[in-house]
C-alpha cells in the first residue's frame, strides 16, 4: 500500500539557485557540459555543479527542464537544483516538468523566473521508494525515445553517406566502366545529365494554414505540417501536427501525396537557417486520420518521375543544406529568415543520373526509409503516452504500483 503523499512548498523539496556567467569568449576546450535555458549549448573545463543535476530556464526559454547525468556548468540563464534534500533527482526533473514553470515569469519587460516565487509554489511528493518507481517508469520511456533517437540519426547518416558516395563522388556500383565528361558543373560521369532543380519537379506549390474551425467555406479537414514539425532527422512527429479547416480550392492542388518533399522557406527568428526538408511516405500518409498539407511557411515539392525519384532529390537538398547551398538563398525580412524558393529552382544546376542507377539507389534507401520512419511513429507513440502518464503519476492519481513495469522494460507501451 502506498504512503501518503505530502503536501509542502517546492522549497521544502528542493533549492533552486541561479546559474554562473560565462561569456563565450572566456570559455575554455573541456568536457563539461555547458547548460543555457535551452539546453547544453557548449562545453568548458571548469565544473560549477556536480551531477545529477536538474536544470530550467530562467531567462530565455522559460519551463523547459534538462537531466544531467555529469557533472556541468549552469549558466546565468538558468536555474539549478543546489540541493535535493534527500529527494530522487530524476523524479524531480519530471515533478517539475508539470509545474508550468513557463507560464510563472514575473511581470517584467523581459520574462523571466524568481526562484524565491517558485519555492513557495504548492506541490505533493510520495516517499523515497514511490520516487523512484515513478523515475524508473518515466525514464525508462525517455530511454526508449533516445535509443530510437539515435538509431534514426545513424540511418539518416547512412543514407546521406550512401548518396554522396554515389552521386557527389561518382563511386556508384560500375563507376570503373564510365568515364568522366566536362558539363556546366565540371566533371561528371558520362551519360548523365545537368538540369536545374526546377526541372525536375512536376509540381510545387506554397502551403496553406487554414482555420481551427469549419464554416461555410472552410469544410475540407487536413492536418498540417510545419517547418517546425521537421527535427533534425527529418522525420514528422505525427502528435504535433495541428487538424484545420480549408476551402476546397485552397486544398485540390495542396493535398499532400506519398512521395512528395515538404521543404521549409520561411520561419524562425533572423539569422536562423531555414531550408530542412521532409520526405512524405506512404506509411506516413497512412499514419493520419485525415489528408494532411503543409503549412504556409513551406512549399510541396513533386518530383516528375521520369526525371529523378523522390529518395535522391530528398538526399540532395539535405546534402545542399549541409553544405550551404541553401543557404545562401536566404534573405531578411522583417525580423524572420526567408527564401528565394523561385531563384533556388532556376538558379542551382544538379546532376541527373541514368534511371537504372536512380532505380537501384532508391530500391537501397527504401527499406531503409521505411525503418526511420517506423522508429519515428514508435517515438510518437511512446510521447504520447510518457506524457499522459507523466502528471497523473506525479500527482498519485495512478498507483504506481499498479502499472506493469515488465512490459515496460520490453519497449511495450501502457494505457494511461
Amino acid at each position: 500500500m502506498m504512503e501518503p503523499w505530502q503536501k509542502c512548498l517546492l522549497g521544502d523539496v528542493i533549492t533552486l539557485k541561479r546559474g554562473y556567467d560565462l561569456p563565450s569568449r572566456e570559455r575554455q576546450n573541456g568536457d563539461v557540459p555547458v547548460v543555457s535555458s535551452s539546453g547544453i549549448t557548449g562545453f568548458h573545463d571548469e565544473i560549477k555543479a556536480k551531477a545529477p543535476g536538474v536544470v530550467t530556464g530562467r531567462y530565455g526559454t522559460l519551463g523547459e527542464v534538462f537531466y544531467l547525468e555529469s557533472d556541468f556548468f549552469p549558466l546565468n540563464t538558468t536555474l539549478y537544483v543546489c540541493d535535493f534534500k534527500g529527494n530522487n533527482a530524476r523524479f524531480i526533473s519530471y515533478l517539475l516538468k508539470t509545474l508550468n514553470l513557463g507560464h510563472k515569469n514575473v511581470a517584467a519587460a523581459v520574462p523571466g523566473l524568481n526562484r524565491n516565487d517558485l519555492h513557495l509554489l504548492p506541490v505533493c511528493k510520495p516517499d523515497l521508494k514511490t520516487q523512484k518507481q515513478i523515475a524508473d517508469i518515466l525514464s525508462t520511456y525517455d530511454r526508449l525515445i533516445e535509443n530510437n533517437t539515435r538509431r534514426i540519426k545513424i540511418l539518416e547518416e547512412m543514407a546521406q553517406l550512401l548518396y554522396r558516395e554515389w552521386f557527389v563522388n561518382f563511386r556508384f556500383p560500375g563507376h570503373e566502366d564510365v568515364k568522366l565528361v566536362e558539363s556546366a558543373i565540371g566533371l561528371i560521369p558520362e551519360g548523365w545529365e545537368v538540369k536545374t532543380i526546377g526541372c525536375s519537379l512536376s509540381h510545387y506549390i506554397g502551403g496553406g494554414w487554414g482555420q481551427e474551425k469549419a464554416d461555410e467555406k472552410h469544410t475540407v479537414p487536413a492536418y498540417v505540417i510545419r517547418g517546425t514539425d521537421i527535427p533534425s532527422a527529418r522525420h514528422v512527429s505525427l502528435g504535433n501536427c495541428p487538424l484545420r479547416f480549408h476551402t476546397s480550392s485552397n486544398f485540390k492542388s495542396r493535398k499532400i501525396k506519398a512521395g512528395d518533399i515538404i521543404f521549409e522557406v520561411s520561419g524562425g527568428s533572423k539569422g536562423q537557417l531555414v531550408g530542412r526538408s521532409l520526405l512524405i511516405s506512404s506509411q506516413m500518409i497512412s499514419s493520419f486520420s485525415e489528408d494532411v498539407i503543409c503549412a504556409s511557411f513551406c512549399k510541396l515539392m513533386r518530383v516528375s518521375l521520369d526525371v529523378i525519384t523522390p529518395e535522391i532529390l530528398y538526399l540532395l537538398l539535405g546534402e545542399m543544406y549541409g553544405d550551404g547551398r541553401i543557404e545562401k538563398h536566404q534573405v531578411q525580412s522583417t525580423g524572420i529568415t526567408n527564401f528565394k524558393f523561385t531563384q533556388f529552382l532556376d538558379g542551382e544546376l544538379i546532376v541527373i543520373p541514368p534511371k537504372e542507377l536512380q532505380n537501384k539507389f532508391s530500391q537501397t534507401m527504401n527499406p531503409m526509409f521505411d525503418l526511420i520512419q517506423n522508429l519515428g511513429s514508435k517515438n510518437s507513440n511512446l510521447r504520447q503516452t510518457r506524457d499522459l502518464l507523466l502528471p497523473k503519476l506525479i500527482s498519485g492519481e495512478i498507483d504506481v504500483e499498479a502499472l506493469d513495469f515488465g512490459r515496460l522494460e520490453m519497449g511495450e507501451t501502457i494505457a494511461a
